[in-house]
């Protein structure tokens, strides 16, 4: 991708870009894999070293499940199959290697500003339900960077990536855009009531790459 030109985010605004769940267990080889996760995890890497003087604030999620109990449903119960809707197998567990980010993300850790944890005793769909290791929640950070402008990327379009978007999108003084070409997705036809819901919330869908391009 080093020859791609990236968009970047928009001009004269004050953007953060949150990076949904970059982790091991979402990516090929772990307990819940997105297909292309870790080609994605490259994508966003090198939108990134491209990108990155352009956002006030850079912030990562991850989901971070006890590693006791359903966490209020969301893993399937003992001796039960997971519907893959609404219940999941067992996957990014606190301190477990698949909790971690991917091998192909680490190395830009140490251009991001914070991190969200997600999803302690709970679903935890929304970057906007963790907080980070001190307590602080997304909205916190949004609020002390005056950010009037949020670019979400990542896994999945229509799970937490959507899910944060439409929180974000929540404040009418807000921009919120979904970058879509930086995203994958679980499924084709939950993504696409996700995009629709995301839509009908207000949020804008647009591509780091411009379309035409060379992807």
């Amino acid at each position: 991708m080093g020859s791609q030109s990236f968009m970047g985010s928009r001009s004269g605004s004050r953007t953060a870009l949150v990076i949904v769940d970059l982790q091991q267990d979402f990516c090929e080889g772990g307990a819940l894999p997105v297909e292309g996760g870790r080609d994605l995890a490259v994508r966003i890497s090198d939108y990134v070293r491209a990108c990155r003087g352009d956002y006030v604030l850079v912030v990562t999620t991850r989901d971070w499940h006890e590693p006791d109990g359903t966490n209020g449903g969301h893993f399937a119960a003992p001796g039960t199959d997971p519907d893959f809707l609404h219940t999941w197998p067992v996957h990014c567990v606190q301190g477990t290697p698949g909790a971690a980010y991917v091998e192909e993300f680490a190395p830009l850790l140490d251009v991001v500003d914070a991190e969200i944890l997600q999803g302690q005793g709970d679903p935890g769909y929304s970057a906007f339900s963790g907080a980070t290791s001190d307590g602080h929640t997304l909205e916190d950070l949004l609020a002390g960077v005056e950010a009037d402008s949020v670019e979400v990327v990542g896994l999945a379009t229509d799970y937490c990536v959507s899910a944060t978007a439409v929180d974000a999108a929540a404040n009418p003084e807000r921009e919120v855009a979904v970058l879509l070409d930086l995203c994958r997705e679980v499924h084709s036809s939950t993504a696409l009531a996700a995009v629709n819901r995301m839509l009908d919330a207000g949020v804008v869908i647009r591509y780091a790459i411009p379309l035409g391009a060379d992807r």
